[in-house]
This record gives structure tokens, sequence and C-alpha cells, in this order.
């Protein structure tokens, strides 16, 4: 999936690209996954642990979430969903993997994942990169969430951001 989203940025996938935006500079972070990778429940503990401290980052516009259309949320899902709605986080989930799902059940699997994991419509996007569905929503949703100010950074009185494209 970020391959698909990333390939007009060039860059290897799993390290932080930079991504030029309406005069701007902005900064996709490739997380590591933890739902269903073969990592240790320690492993998985420290993705948490990294994936907690990048939310908590003042600056933070927002959060892509890609959830495998064909899989229940697991207890590392719902602990993000908890963390997210905890910082009142910006969520955008794509649901990957949806050329694997017959066309007709892809409606109904999207509102059984939005129904338990607590999402607006707007905050879900259906995708395949293989068959570059929803890729083109997923950017435009994502230009939508770049434009939002950040959340306050807490900067010292009398120091303020320069201004951006928001």
């Amino acid at each position: 999936m970020m391959n698909a989203f990333l390939m007009p940025m060039g860059g290897p996938v799993g390290a932080p690209h930079a991504a030029p935006l309406h005069h701007a500079w902005y900064y996709l972070l490739d997380l590591p996954g933890y739902g269903y990778a073969r990592a240790s429940q320690t492993d998985r503990r420290a993705f948490r642990l990294l994936i907690t401290h990048a939310v908590d980052r003042p600056r933070l516009i927002g959060v892509l979430w890609l959830l495998d259309i064909r899989r229940d949320p697991s207890e590392d899902d719902r602990a993000m969903q908890e963390i997210f709605a905890e910082r009142e986080t910006p969520v955008l989930a794509a649901l990957t993997k949806s050329d694997v799902v017959a066309r007709a059940a892809r409606a109904r699997r999207a509102a059984e994942l939005r129904g338990a994991l607590e999402l607006e419509d707007d905050q879900m996007i259906v995708t395949s990169a293989r068959e570059k569905e929803g890729i083109a929503d997923l950017r435009e949703a994502i230009a939508g969430l770049i434009r939002r100010p950040p959340r306050d950074p807490g900067l010292a009185p009398g120091v303020s951001l320069p201004q951006g494209p928001y």
C-alpha cells in the first residue's frame, strides 16, 4: 500500500518520507506493523511504545492507519484505537487488500470494521494497491488532513509558528 501511495515521491518504504505539498514539506513516517506480523510480544510492546510516542507529537496532523479488510480488529488494533481516541488524534483508516474480497462484500465488511473501531464514514477508505482502488481518494483525504492546522504545539509564550498552507 505504501508503495502505491509513495511511488510519486520515490525512496524506500519503511523510512521517513518528505513530500512537497502546497509549497511546504510534510513528513510521512512509516512505522512498523504490529498486528499479524510475526513479532514477539516484546517487539509488539516496543512497536506500541514507538507509535504512542509518535502520536504524542504536538505537531502531528493525523494518522494513516492501514488495516487489512479481511481481518477482524486485534487487541493491538483496539489498543491503538483507544490511544487515538484519548489523544483526539485525527485518523484516516485505509482498508487494504480489498481486491481479495468480493465486490459485493466490500461495503458490508467496511461497515463492520467502521463500527468495531468506532470510526466515521469519512475516516475510512477501501483500497487495493494491486487494482489501484481508492488510491486517488486516499491521496485526496491525506491532502485534506495536511490542510488542517496542527494541534497546539505548546510553544513558549511569545513564540509563534510560521504561517502554513492550512
